[in-house]
C-alpha cells in the first residue's frame, strides 16, 4: 500500500484511468465484433467510419498501439469491401 499522500492520489488516478480505458476498449471490441459478423453491406458501410474513429481515439490515447489500430482498420475495410 502507498504511504505518501501523492502515491495514494496516483493510485486513485491510475485506477480511474484503467477503468475508463477498459470501458472504451471493450466497447470498441464489441463494435468490431458486430461489424465483422455483419453481412449487410449498407449497414457495414455505415458502421465502418464510426468504428474507425473509435480505434483512432484509442490509439491517440495510447490504450492500443497505433499500428494495431491501423491493422484493425485495414482488415475491417477489406471485410466491408468484400461484402455483396
Amino acid at each position: 500500500m502507498a504511504n505518501h499522500k501523492s502515491a495514494i492520489k496516483r493510485d486513485k488516478q491510475s485506477e480511474t484511468k484503467r477503468l475508463h480505458n477498459k470501458y472504451y476498449a471493450k466497447t470498441t471490441r464489441n463494435a468490431i465484433k458486430v461489424l465483422r459478423t455483419s453481412v449487410n453491406k449498407a449497414e457495414a458501410v455505415e458502421m465502418l467510419p464510426k468504428v474507425s474513429a473509435m480505434l483512432d481515439k484509442l490509439a491517440k490515447r495510447n490504450v492500443i498501439h497505433k499500428n494495431k489500430a491501423a491493422n484493425l482498420k485495414s482488415s475491417l475495410a477489406k471485410h466491408v469491401n468484400g461484402l455483396q
